[in-house]
């Protein structure tokens, strides 16, 4: 596998081809293997252009999901599926994405689809790049519990009285299919949580902490753990105030060997806060724009690498987007990642 100092990586997500999107939209004049090739092809061109770039670590893209997160809920049995969201036309937001009902309890016997993704990367990644030397490594990513239990509309009557209560019974479900990771040979994974930072502001943070820590004790030390905290992207959207210090210093007591924080959309407001995470894990620093389509030069990277380096050893840095890349366009995506990495190794090449 490939590693170096300044490693290069991705969040999870990235843009789907045209044609799937096309596809997706018309589901029922598809067979079952139809559509298994049409995901296996959606995964062949979304690692083909983050190798072609050039990047450390890779994912599938998540090309199998409805959006980052909306698919997993299909695989829950306790919730009806809403099949409309309240607010279908006028300007993006969040709340043009549906809510669902919880009719039960929730669980996930089948779990909830992130094992077969990552055989299925493996699969493709092992015919892209034959020689294991040069793969790169290979990261999933799972919603945490807290930002799954957005969807569902708590019930109490069936015991949800609260997002809390819903975040804590989907604890158990995200740390089972962790642990199916794992077992499945999946040496990184990405715990998302991008909820706990849109809503530190009024949440107790350490909180917030503690229900990471519990979902990721079992595999902690077993894989590399990371986790990923931004302010929203749905339709390049942000949905909370776009400052770290809520979030900070409780989210130094999360046990990840990675955490991501959003900073170039930010005009890398508050970058020294990555020195303090240094210190415990390391820092994954947003470093290009998925909400812009001003394409970064190597330049611009190579610039913004070495403000980092003033806060932070490079042995404890990694550099990605600030968010998943879905809702960014696939000609500007894979030229933002291509600058990203030849902007890294112009600074990685002076150490």
């Amino acid at each position: 596998m490939r590693q170096h100092l300044l490693r290069t990586s991705v969040i999870g997500s990235y843009p789907v081809p045209g044609w799937l999107e096309l596809a997706s939209a018309h589901l029922d004049r598809f067979g079952p293997d139809d559509l298994a090739e049409l995901q296996h092809d959606a995964v062949v061109a979304a690692v083909h252009d983050q190798w072609a770039a050039g990047l450390d670590v890779v994912t599938d893209g998540e090309q199998t999901r409805l959006d980052f997160n909306l698919s997993f809920y299909g695989h829950l049995p306790g919730i009806d599926l809403e099949s409309a969201p309240p607010r279908r036309w006028g300007p993006p937001a969040h709340d043009q994405r549906g809510r669902h009902r919880i009719t039960g309890p929730l669980s996930a016997p089948q779990g909830l689809g992130a094992v077969t993704e990552f055989q299925r990367l493996q699969r493709v990644t092992a015919v892209l790049v034959p020689d294991p030397s040069q793969a790169p490594t290979l990261k999933a990513s799972v919603p945490g519990p807290y930002t799954l239990s957005g969807r569902p509309l708590p019930n109490p009557e069936q015991g949800y009285p609260d997002r809390w209560a819903v975040a804590e019974a989907l604890l158990p479900v995200v740390r089972q299919e962790l642990e199916a990771l794992v077992a499945a040979g999946c040496r990184e994974v990405s715990v998302d949580e991008p909820s706990m930072s849109c809503y530190a502001h009024r949440e107790d943070p350490r909180r917030f902490v503690d229900l990471f820590n519990r979902t990721v004790e079992t595999v902690r030390g077993r894989t590399r753990v990371c986790t990923h905290l931004c302010f929203g992207n749905y339709k390049a959207r942000a949905v909370g105030p776009r400052r770290l210090a809520p979030l900070f210093p409780a989210f130094l007591d999360i046990h990840c060997d990675e955490m991501h924080v959003e900073m170039a959309s930010r005009e890398f407001s508050e970058l020294e806060v990555i020195r303090e995470i240094a210190r415990r894990c390391d820092v994954a620093v947003g470093i290009v724009d998925v909400k812009s389509y001003y394409i970064e030069t190597p330049d611009d990277i190579a610039c913004r690498v070495r403000r980092c380096l003033e806060h932070a050893p490079a042995d404890r840095l990694v550099f990605a987007p600030d968010c998943g890349l879905s809702q960014t366009a696939r000609w500007a995506a894979r030229q933002k990642l291509a600058h990203m990495v030849a902007g890294v190794r112009q600074v990685r090449e002076t150490l």
